[in-house]
């Protein structure tokens, strides 16, 4: 693998008041869906090319990844993984992605912060104390030497929805 994409899910509906609702089932709200609809028309501006999309099983983040398989024609190429959730852990989430047979040349992860966050700065630094801010729907690009738990990446770019909105 040589480049790692990594994706903030969209904006998900608030948890309701004393409802019975759960975190994991929130859905992107139309706001979020926009928005990821226009992360990934600049990703295909970009003329980025990912082989695979690798997912968190929560509502907001599968739907975000299901908006950018469909317009980058992606569909089948898409997997979900626990480790991906909020409580995953990111040493787990790269040995997954090391025994991924055929090895793809680039990934999109879909996920939460602050675990989105932790994962960039376990890869490029080697440690989780790299202070990054990842928005909702943002974007960051890795280009790896190696996959492992530790320092193995270079911090190409990091996007906001509003930099990608731009690029027309």
């Amino acid at each position: 693998m040589d480049t790692l994409y990594i994706l903030r899910h969209g904006i998900a509906a608030p948890l309701p008041v004393g409802g019975r609702s759960k975190d994991a089932d929130r859905p992107l709200t139309p706001e979020g869906r926009q928005k990821v609809r226009r992360v990934a028309r600049a990703l295909a501006k970009l003329d980025v090319e990912i082989d695979l999309i690798v997912s968190s099983p929560l509502v907001r983040a599968r739907q975000t990844a299901e908006l950018v398989a469909d317009i980058l024609r992606l569909r089948n190429k898409v997997q979900l993984c626990e480790h991906l959730a909020p409580e995953g852990n990111p040493r787990d989430l790269i040995a997954y992605l090391t025994r991924l047979d055929p090895m793809p040349d680039s990934v999109l992860l879909v996920g939460h912060e602050p675990y989105l966050s932790g994962l960039i700065s376990l890869l490029v630094c080697g440690s989780t104390r790299l202070a990054l801010n990842l928005k909702k729907a943002g974007l960051c690009k890795l280009t790896l030497t190696g996959l492992k738990a530790g320092r193995c990446a270079t911090l190409e770019w990091l996007l906001t929805p509003k930099q990608m909105s731009l690029m027309r």
